[in-house]
């Protein structure tokens, strides 16, 4: 691998120094025929062929540089302008041809050497296609490098359309550079002979190589002449075919006569019936003229009835549009009635729940009574043994018994107050019944009967403070009833009596005796005609 690698470098100084010579001889403008130029693309396509991986496929083994040369289209973007053009050509179908062409791009576009210096930097790409010992891979990759670099002096005018790049046979023509070995100084002989040497073990390495290639193509000849036999089957089945074909022609031109001549029998009949139809198409265009005038005033008409109607029918689709708005209002009336009715109706069971409330309160007030009614007997009882105790002291109690019947007055007065106020009370029960059933059936007027509730219970609070500033007044009087009578029954002489009567009327003089029993909270609302009736007493006294 060494001395190839050497020879192959040997060739490419040659060739480069060969085509620059010619180059500068010609006035550095190349065209495709130039010899050395090809050479020189010969030589190249060498060095990128060795050490190059055999990569195995269905249709057999594939050995092509143009892989290798596709990575630079990814490392250098401005590279991929080639790529592209060489793909989009239609002469080339083998990737020798378009790593051939690619060559020809690089090296139009004085970029040949920048492109391979690329791919030789990025070695771990490389090792995919080259063995470790190929040129590519090694030091002589980058020298070859920088003898390319010379070549950015030269103006090459390559026209890739028309040429066969795919079947261009690689032989490097040794008669150019043996010529230039002539030319040389006779310093340099030594050299020369080294050079020749080279040359020639290149040369057998190549024949080599050849042989090799040699095989190969014996290999695909046999291929092409089994290829061929099956060929020469299909032509002989396919004139078979044909002559089945010829004969099925004529019997298809037979046919066709036979036709032919029935479709004339076919015409002639034909013709005599339209002429007969035509008699006939005479004889009824006249009715059917006649008919078609009947039938174009029907159709004015019609025309007429249908214009009526379509007025109508634009009406009637103004009326269902409208009835359409009026139905989505009425729906929007409804959800908001909806709404409302069930705010009334919360509303109404708000009300309902005050209205058991007052119900509640107005059988508290009439249990009160109750309990006061109860209280006045008690009072009454307790005025008889007064009665009884004061009959001994008729003299001083006279003006007692005065003050007693206006108490008694007053204790009448009073209940018939409280009477009338029960009766008040119910009659308005009776007005708060009377508005619920008005309330369900009148929703709208429920603000002002709510209103007219909440007065009459603010009235009937003010009553209860009256009744409560009433009764703490017969509470005061009640007390100051009792001081005057204790006085009454300290007098000289009737001590005793006065005592056994306030015994038996449940009180006690100050001072003397244990002190008189507090009335309880819930009796002080029941003792208020009691209190009444003893405080004309203390007025009096």
């Amino acid at each position: 691998m060494m001395e190839e690698r050497a020879n192959l470098m040997h060739m490419m100084k040659l060739s480069v120094k060969v085509l620059l010579q010619s180059a500068l001889s010609l006035g550095r403008s190349l065209d495709a025929d130039h010899a050395p130029l090809q050479q020189f693309f010969v030589v190249m396509e060498h060095c990128l062929k060795h050490g190059l991986k055999v990569k195995k496929s269905f249709i057999g083994q594939n050995k092509s540089f143009f892989g290798p040369l596709e990575l630079v289209e990814k490392l250098c973007p401005e590279a991929s302008d080639i790529a592209t053009s060489v793909r989009n050509l239609p002469e080339l179908k083998t990737a020798v041809g378009r790593g051939r062409a690619w060559l020809y791009l690089a090296l139009m576009q004085k970029k040949l050497a920048d492109y391979l210096k690329v791919l030789i930097d990025n070695k771990h790409l490389l090792s995919e296609f080259y063995e470790p010992e190929a040129l590519m891979m090694e030091e002589e990759g980058m020298v070859i490098v920088g003898l390319l670099v010379g070549l950015n002096v030269l103006d090459a005018n390559l026209c890739l359309k028309g040429e066969d790049l795919d079947s261009q046979v690689g032989v490097i023509d040794f008669s150019l550079y043996l010529k230039d070995v002539q030319d040389l100084d006779g310093g340099k002989e030594h050299e020369r002979i080294t050079d020749v040497l080279d040359q020639k073990n290149y040369v057998e390495e190549l024949n080599r190589h050849l042989s090799c290639t040699v095989g190969d193509l014996q290999s695909k000849i046999d291929g092409l002449e089994k290829t061929n036999s099956k060929l020469q089957e299909e032509l002989s089945a396919a004139t078979d075919r044909i002559c089945s074909l010829q004969e099925e022609q004529q019997q298809l031109r037979e046919q066709n006569e036979l036709i032919r001549e029935r479709s004339e029998k076919s015409v002639e009949i034909t013709k005599q019936d339209t002429k007969v139809e035509l008699e006939t198409y005479k004889q009824t265009r006249q009715g059917l003229d006649e008919m078609y005038s009947d039938v174009w005033k029907q159709l004015k008409e019609e025309k007429k009835v249908r214009l009526e109607l379509e007025k109508e029918l634009e009406l009637q689709i103004g009326m269902k549009t409208e009835m359409e708005i009026a139905m989505k209002l009425l729906e929007k009336d409804t959800h908001e009635k909806q709404d409302t009715l069930v705010a009334l109706r919360q509303q109404l069971e708000e009300v309902k729940a005050i209205n058991l409330q007052m119900f509640h309160k107005v059988q508290n007030a009439e249990s009160c009574l109750q309990q006061k009614n109860e209280a006045i007997t008690s009072f009454e009882e307790k005025n008889n043994q007064v009665m009884s105790s004061m009959k001994q002291m008729e003299e001083r109690l006279q003006v007692s018994e005065r003050a007693r019947q206006g108490a008694e007055e007053r204790s009448h007065k009073l209940q018939q107050e409280l009477g009338g106020r029960t009766c008040a009370l119910q009659e308005q029960l009776s007005q708060l019944h009377e508005q619920c059933s008005s309330l369900e059936k009148e929703l709208k007027s429920e603000k002002e009967q709510r209103q007219a509730l909440q007065r009459e219970l603010q009235q009937e609070k003010d009553t209860s403070s009256l009744l409560r500033a009433e009764l703490q007044q017969v509470e005061g009087l009640k007390k100051a009833s009792g001081w005057s009578i204790l006085g009454a029954a300290g007098a000289p002489g009737r001590e005793g009596g006065v005592a056994e009567g306030l015994q038996r009327a449940g009180t006690s003089p100050p001072g003397n005796g244990p002190a008189p029993q507090p009335i309880k909270a819930e009796d002080g609302r029941h003792q208020r005609s009691k209190q009444g009736a003893e405080g004309p007493y203390v007025a009096e006294g």
